[in-house]
């Protein structure tokens, strides 16, 4: 035997002692679902699940915004705190957030971390609907839906490190390969979600909710038939697949829990939560930034700045991405932590690891402002190319903040959207039109009927347009043709 080949040898064998210490000493350990009283695959701790939900909750708020009502907050958090002691895992300090995203949508994070967004909140009609959908998402909680997925995460990518030590083929492809694991375990099972249904159905009932309500909300969604994200934003049903015997199961579970705890009467409480609902912000807040024409504008920041003909645009609380049709080039726009363009234009240059090439200190439109162009080059590992993109760079000064342009594109693409990208970076200005100042997000009205009729006769009593009955109907539940009550109280749209 060659000393080359003995070498290769005592390698292949020190792998092999590694990946099976590494997986020794990361062996899932198997903890008592709290639900079912089961032994399940768990790779971590009580403690540790809810230390993640510490760290998810500020990213999750940073991504979408806190949405301030405190009637509506206050009312989630009474009713979730005492569900929460009544639920499988009562020790455990519940968290609810209400998100400022017109997304349909309620999730939960690992620890106790519960979301809903005004928009889904918007689309309920009574307590006992979002009761229902509460007591769902805890139901991933107590039965540790979320921390079961994120240990599969962890385990697969265990998985994927022990195949980069036993094999130098596979390492060129475990980058990839962990990025598809995430994304893996994104959703939840039918088998989770049933469960959550069921748990849903007990803990609603249990504070005396009548559960077949959140049975009446996922027909509603059904009717609007909603795409798999709004924005990038995944939606309810995108992120809970709906088995199509899920409204038979609820209204099942429903009975089974009605009958087995007796009570005289099941809380719907519709007027109640309608009126807790009148103001709130209804679709997109232009509050927050919104395109006329092919302008943005932010009325609260006070500045604007032009989109490219035949660009598409993303707006979020953390930033604004904008990019082509063809996906050669993108624009993004954020605020930076920085105090001034030269100081975040260098903290800039280091954290994204780019080379700069070329900085002019400059103004735009009589702002302070530094423009740099950098690069980053990376080689492709299977083939040795080397691919190097281009980046052209804004930091803008502005009412005591420094505001951020980054446009990239391949090298070999750079020049050509050099001009694009750089007209809109050069064209931020100050916002001081009063009638973009002054836009007003559009919210829910709630009204009472005032005579006996159809609800398409009470939203022409109201002045409701024509091209906007279906959605509002939709919006109340409720046909065009129902009949309702004088006093009824129903939902339109207004400023």
């Amino acid at each position: 035997m060659s000393k080359k080949s003995g070498t290769k040898k005592a390698i292949q064998i020190a792998n092999k002692v590694i990946l099976l210490l590494v997986i020794v000493l990361m062996v899932p350990s198997c903890a008592v679902n709290p639900v079912t009283g089961k032994r399940q695959l768990m790779l971590m701790s009580e403690a540790q699940e809810v230390e993640m939900g510490k760290q998810y909750d500020p990213q999750v708020v940073a991504s979408f915004g806190l949405y301030e009502n405190d009637r509506l907050l206050n009312f989630i958090q009474q009713k979730g705190v005492e569900m929460g002691k009544l639920s499988h895992r009562p020790n455990l300090e519940y968290h609810f957030r209400i998100l400022d995203t017109p997304v349909i949508n309620a999730f939960a994070v690992p620890g106790g971390y519960i979301y809903f967004t005004r928009g889904i909140l918007a689309q309920f009609n009574n307590e006992a609907e979002l009761i229902g959908v509460l007591g769902h998402e805890m139901g991933h909680i107590t039965a540790r839906h979320s921390a079961s997925q994120q240990s599969k995460q962890q385990l697969g990518q265990l998985l994927l490190v022990g195949g980069m030590i036993a094999s130098e083929d596979f390492r060129d492809f475990a980058g990839y390969a962990m990025q598809g694991m995430q994304l893996l375990f994104l959703k939840f099972s039918r088998d989770n979600e049933r469960e959550a249904d069921r748990l849903g159905v007990e803990y609603a009932s249990r504070v005396h909710y009548d559960a077949e309500k959140m049975a009446d909300f996922f027909n509603v969604l059904n009717k609007m038939n909603m795409a798999s994200d709004h924005g990038g934003v995944p939606t309810f049903l995108s992120t809970h697949p709906n088995p199509s015997d899920r409204y038979n199961s609820v209204k099942r579970y429903t009975g089974h829990w009605q009958d087995s705890l007796g009570y005289s009467d099941w809380k719907v409480n519709e007027n109640n939560y309608l009126q807790m609902l009148d103001g709130l912000v209804y679709g997109e807040d232009p509050r927050q930034g919104f395109v006329d024409g092919n302008v943005f504008y932010h009325p609260e920041m006070k500045f604007k700045f032009p989109i490219p003909s035949g660009w598409k645009l993303q707006n979020s609380p953390l930033q604004v991405q904008m990019a082509p049709e063809d996906g050669k080039a993108m624009m993004v726009f954020m605020l930076s932590k920085q105090k001034s363009p030269g100081e975040a234009a260098e903290t800039t240059l280091k954290d994204l690891n780019l080379t700069l090439l070329d900085s002019k200190q400059t103004t735009v439109n009589g702002l302070p402002a530094v423009a740099t162009v950098s690069e980053q080059v990376s080689q492709d590992q299977q083939t040795g190319q080397q691919n190097a993109i281009k980046v052209l760079s804004y930091f803008i000064q502005y009412e005591g903040a420094v505001y951020v342009f980054h446009g990239v594109a391949a090298e070999a693409d750079f020049n050509s959207y050099f001009r694009t990208i750089e007209s809109t970076m050069s064209n931020f200005s100050r916002l001081s039109e009063a009638s973009k100042l002054n836009v007003k997000p559009q919210r829910i009205k709630v009204k009472k009927v005032q005579r006996n009729g159809t609800l398409a006769e009470a939203f022409r009593y109201f002045g409701v347009p024509q091209s906007r009955m279906d959605e509002l109907a939709l919006l109340n539940n409720l046909e065009l043709s129902d009949r309702v009550q004088t006093g009824k109280l129903i939902k339109i749209i207004g400023e």
